[in-house]
């Protein structure tokens, strides 16, 4: 007698990502000084404060922030660890970019504020984009990039990778990503990939930058994770768990309910050790209407 076949086939269980109902929620990293960091982006960069909260109990503040409210856009969570002032961002992260109509413009402001230009505005080597960088209060670095009116103005997560075809197969396995640009720069020793669940004009991606020969990074613990919707956190661990078996990376949070919260989700590092957290769509908004 054959052997029953398991309950969801492998091939079957891979196409679960591309049907599944997700976008980039928000990214977390930490900051020496809450409302320092909120006074820099609302005044500097033009985000709204959305919501903010106050943990006493395990000593520590968040705080959200971004050009949309968190039912349709992506936004910055902010963490402050009481008495922690300063953290280590590592050489892996990269960058969070903002598209603006006029970087001219808003570096200006952020000159005449107090701020950081790390790059002055102007066109990309051997390209037309007109960028700039800024650094924020912690050591953070922004792009500037000029563009277009667009829906989501908090437009990238830039992280650095070791094997670049190894991360692009794991976005679009894993977690359902298009690959929806590629830029190899042998002149500059440098490849990069945008992953996103749309164009890059129309929502926030995950651009992963690969330099030649450079494999591993320093994480340090400043920056911590991006949160991405699903409709089901169990059949998406699933999917994870597989593609970790091929790939690499590992679920470091079997799915199912926070205490005291009971948003569903699951958490998982990619093969470079950078960190996701798949979080129920349903849960996610009820958690939001019941802050409000």
């Amino acid at each position: 007698m054959a052997e029953a076949a398991p309950v969801v086939p492998s091939d079957e269980l891979l196409e679960w990502p591309k049907k599944d109902k997700r976008r980039l929620l928000h990214v977390v990293y930490r900051v020496g000084d809450l409302d320092r960091t909120i006074k820099f982006y609302t005044e500097c960069f033009g985000m709204k404060l959305l919501r903010k909260r106050d943990i006493p109990e395990e000593k520590y503040s968040n705080a959200f922030l971004g050009f949309g409210p968190e039912e349709t856009n992506f936004v910055v969570e902010l963490t402050y660890n009481y008495g922690v002032d300063k953290y280590d961002i590592g050489t892996g992260f990269g960058h969070f970019a903002i598209a603006t109509q006029d970087v001219y413009k808003i570096v200006e402001d952020i000159r005449a504020k107090g701020g950081i230009i790390t790059r002055e505005p102007g066109p990309v080597k051997g390209g037309k984009s007109v960028i700039a960088f800024v650094k924020d209060p912690d050591g953070y670095i922004f792009e500037l990039i000029q563009r277009g009116p667009t829906p989501e103005p908090l437009c990238q997560v830039m992280l650095r990778v070791g094997d670049l075809e190894r991360s692009i197969k794991f976005y679009e396995k894993a977690l359902g990503m298009k690959m929806v640009k590629k830029i190899d720069r042998p002149e500059y020793k440098y490849s990069i990939a945008m992953m996103g669940y749309a164009e890059e004009h129309e929502t926030t991606v995950l651009e992963l930058t690969y330099n030649y020969d450079v494999t591993e990074y320093t994480k340090g613990n400043a920056y911590a994770q991006v949160a991405i919707s699903t409709d089901d956190v169990y059949k998406s661990a699933e999917v994870v768990n597989l593609v970790t078996k091929e790939l690499g990376g590992k679920i470091t949070r079997q799915p199912g309910p926070i205490p005291g919260l009971n948003t569903k989700i699951t958490s998982f590092l990619d093969p470079d050790g950078w960190k996701t957290v798949l979080v129920d769509n349903e849960d996610f908004l009820k958690e939001l209407h019941k802050e409000e």
